[in-house]
């Protein structure tokens, strides 16, 4: 290139021959055009022979021992009953996930009913079981008699003894 500052101006002829010879420079790749070559190749030519002794078939005799097959197996089936396990108890944990107030309410609201009935018919027996404070005066006759009542139908069986 050259640097020398110029002195006077450039005529009009001067300066469109400079302009086309800088933008000639510009544009003019540096370096030359890179060639594409083939990245495959394929040799058609038949693989040497090495030695005198054919190719011999040999057959897959792999024999898989009983104890490797029981163990395969039974990872399988573990596998399997893990992921049911797994799904269970996902199942299970969305359920809770979704408990509201109202629903504990709801589930428990017959337990109290039964309850308080029971608590009632524990009191209302207390009181007619509770001891007579009047005091008899006279001959005492004591009769004793047992009677077996068995009633033993499907799942629940009762036997009352009446003590008379």
């Amino acid at each position: 290139m050259d640097f020398e500052p110029i002195t006077r101006p450039l005529t009009d002829a001067e300066a469109r021959a400079e302009a086309e010879r800088i933008i000639t420079q510009s544009f003019q790749p540096e370096t030359p055009p890179v060639r594409h070559f083939p990245t495959s190749f394929r040799d058609a030519t038949p693989p040497p022979a090495y030695g005198d002794t054919p190719p011999v078939h040999q057959d897959d005799k792999r024999i898989v021992p009983a104890w490797a097959a029981g163990i395969a197996v039974a990872s399988i089936g573990v596998g399997a009953g893990i992921t049911g396990i797994g799904c269970g108890a996902w199942l299970v944990l969305q359920g809770l996930a979704s408990v509201t107030l109202y629903g504990v309410l709801m589930v428990t609201l017959p337990f109290a009913g039964l309850a308080m009935v029971a608590t009632a018919i524990g009191g209302a027996v207390s009181k007619a079981r509770s001891v007579s404070k009047t005091v008899y005066k006279g001959p005492v006759v004591q009769n004793t008699q047992i009677t077996n009542i068995s009633n033993q139908r499907g799942m629940f069986s009762r036997t009352r003894n009446d003590v008379r």
